[in-house]
């Protein structure tokens, strides 16, 4: 059974007060893909818009503290930290953004490591979209999630 349908259906937050307080942590990463043009302005910081790999990492520390607003169902978090790393992949025009969030609580933290570096991809996005209108967006997934009922996974 899903954990958050009722036996008849209905949506449910899931009640997790009787779980113990364990210590989790999540990574997750996202690839952004553009032109040469693009990328070779990112890389070497002349967007209007400004230094869009900083505004990135604000931008994903923001979404994971806030993942509680932007998913249905999902409890807000005490989160410890949020950290975005941000690889530019020269070769393949690329960057490769990685999540990692953690937190002493009783639910994981995949979606907020998800959601971190979805945001961080999206803001790249914008700030280059004026050089490049098809930017592309892939490869969200979890890479790995530590503690808590399920135990350990990666991918």
């Amino acid at each position: 059974m899903l954990t958050h349908l009722t036996a008849d259906g209905t949506a449910q937050m899931v009640d997790v007060s009787a779980k113990e307080i364990t210590h989790r942590e999540a990574r997750a990463e996202a690839t952004i893909r553009m032109s040469s043009e693009a990328f070779a302005a990112l890389k070497e910081g002349n967007l209007k818009k400004g230094d869009a790999l900083g505004v990135a990492r604000v931008a994903g520390i923001m979404a994971a503290k806030r993942t509680h607003d932007l998913i249905p169902l999902c409890h807000p978090l005490p989160i410890s930290t949020v950290a975005i790393d941000c690889q530019l992949v020269e070769a393949a025009n690329t960057v490769r953004i990685e999540a990692f969030v953690k937190v002493a609580g009783q639910t994981g933290v995949e979606m907020e490591a998800l959601t971190a570096a979805s945001i961080a991809a999206l803001t790249i996005y914008d700030m280059c979209k004026a050089i490049d209108k098809g930017i592309v967006i892939e490869n969200v997934r979890l890479l790995e999630k530590r503690g808590g009922k399920s135990g350990d996974w990666s991918c």
